[in-house]
């Protein structure tokens, strides 16, 4: 049986994409690091880690891959993960009834944010 263990996203400021991903996901650090990656882990143990690889990569748009995030507040989640650092994405293929926000990190990859409420 396979399972996710962990989603590995490229990035060029492993340090500014460390504090953001771990106070948008409440995810903590393992603590063996290295200059090169960091494995985030979730606080409370359950779901998949997301490891930051510090390695420049362009980034594709549309990308290849995103992470669709669950909230069970969408507007409080969305207002604070901009407070974070995130910008919002517009998208002209957006329905309008969309449950999904579309937002970008500091360094442009980007993620939806689904109501899950």
């Amino acid at each position: 049986m396979l399972r996710v263990g962990s989603v590995v996203l490229r990035v060029d400021d492993l340090e500014r994409q460390t504090q953001f991903w771990t106070a948008a996901l409440d995810y903590l650090p393992r603590d063996e690091q290295s200059d090169d990656f960091v494995l985030l882990r979730p606080r409370d143990g359950v779901g998949p880690n997301l490891s930051l690889d510090l390695r420049h990569s362009a980034v594709q748009v549309p990308p290849r891959i995103h992470l669709d995030l669950y909230a069970e507040d969408q507007t409080r989640e969305v207002a604070r993960l901009i407070g974070l650092g995130a910008t919002e994405v517009q998208w002209d293929k957006r329905p309008p009834d969309a449950d999904y926000v579309i937002l970008a990190d500091p360094e442009g990859n980007r993620f939806c944010v689904v109501d899950a409420g």
